[in-house]
């Protein structure tokens, strides 16, 4: 966990994480609070207002008696909300470093095109 950030958003975090990835797939059941509790060792409240912070988000519906599912059509709307929010997050502070490094934008843009994660050029 990230010393930095409220454990409740990373929890919310970490789940939206797994069904971005597709490793919690739509309509499948969620961890449940005390399962995140015990996993992460905090608070089962700390856990819930997490959980609840994606219940009121649309992207975990609870089934009373059942347990907590993720949302039809959850995974997109993730994927669009993060997509929006992309140049924002990641583009704008990785120009303003290249920036103060005295790389162009032509130039980021080479490295980014010669180098891939997968050929361990950015390690």
């Amino acid at each position: 966990m990230d010393e930095g950030r409220a454990l409740f958003l990373q929890i919310a975090e970490r789940i939206e994480d797994s069904i971005v990835d597709g490793s919690l797939p739509e309509e499948t059941q969620a961890p449940s609070t005390n399962e995140l509790a015990a996993f992460y060792r905090i608070n089962p409240a700390t856990a819930a207002k997490g959980v609840n912070m994606l219940v009121e988000a649309g992207v975990l519906s609870k089934r009373r008696g059942v347990g907590m599912f993720v949302a039809a059509g959850a995974r997109e709307a993730l994927l669009a909300r993060r997509r929006a929010t992309f140049a924002e997050s990641y583009l704008r502070p990785l120009l303003a470093e290249a920036a103060r490094l005295g790389l162009s934008p032509d130039e980021v843009a080479a490295l980014i095109r010669t180098d891939t994660p997968t050929e361990g050029a950015f390690s």
